[in-house]
């Protein structure tokens, strides 16, 4: 019976995050079908004559109107398009503060003047406890005025809670006291979304010396800096 159970566990884990990708992959295909599908013409599309539906035909359109999309916003005219239309929605109540706000999370999310580049090691939420943040930036404007005048310079730092990374904190901290650590950002990802049981592969520590060369670099990086 024991042999039986480790085989029915080893089996489930191998088993259940094939399945689950594959029902997630199988149900966005779908949606996006179900979106664009109804906006193509049906002599324009495949199903008109086969007999049997292609799932995916909608995602491949979808994926090349986006394409298009951010083509011709590369060009004057498209630019001029987007700006007036950026206008129109700002002068639109309500739509105005949805529209930016959106604008600005996706902004930030794929850009990557603002993406996380290393992760690190502060002790929150007291001494002695130590938590996984990924390095955003260092402090600029008007929090770094107010900390320059200390002659220290802070660290941005996302905090991303267990089990689910989306939410978390925005925290400053000054850059002696953060540790930088070797393993990189999906590494450390794994562990804060596993709470410690999946690890990097190679996982070895950065010594004090090592810690401060790769900080004196993050700064010299423009990326970041």
């Amino acid at each position: 019976m024991t042999r039986l159970r480790n085989y029915f566990l080893t089996g489930f884990v191998i088993c259940a995050p094939l399945a689950i990708t594959a029902w997630v992959t199988w149900s966005f295909v779908r949606w996006v079908d179900g979106w664009v599908k109804p906006y193509i013409p049906l002599r324009y599309t495949p199903d008109a004559y086969l007999p049997f539906a292609i799932p995916g035909f909608g995602l491949v359109v979808a994926l090349l109107l986006i394409t298009l999309v951010g083509f011709l916003t590369a060009s004057l005219i498209g630019r001029t398009v987007v700006d007036w239309s950026e206008r129109l929605l700002g002068r639109t109540p309500l739509v105005r503060s949805l529209y930016q706000a959106l604008k600005q999370i996706f902004e930030t999310v794929f850009s990557s003047q603002s993406s996380f580049k290393q992760a690190a090691l502060i002790e929150y939420p007291r001494r002695g406890i130590w938590s996984i943040v990924l390095i955003a930036t260092t402090a600029k404007g008007e929090i770094a005025s107010i900390f320059e005048a200390d002659g220290q310079e802070m660290l941005a730092v996302f905090l991303p809670p267990t089990p689910n990374p989306t939410s978390g904190f925005l925290l400053y901290v000054p850059r002696e006291d953060v540790k930088i650590l070797s393993m990189g950002v999906e590494d450390a990802m794994k562990l804060v979304v596993s709470a410690g049981i999946v690890g990097p592969e190679t996982d070895r520590p950065v010594t004090q010396a090592e810690a401060t060369r790769i900080v004196e670099e993050r700064a010299r990086d423009p990326e970041v800096a």
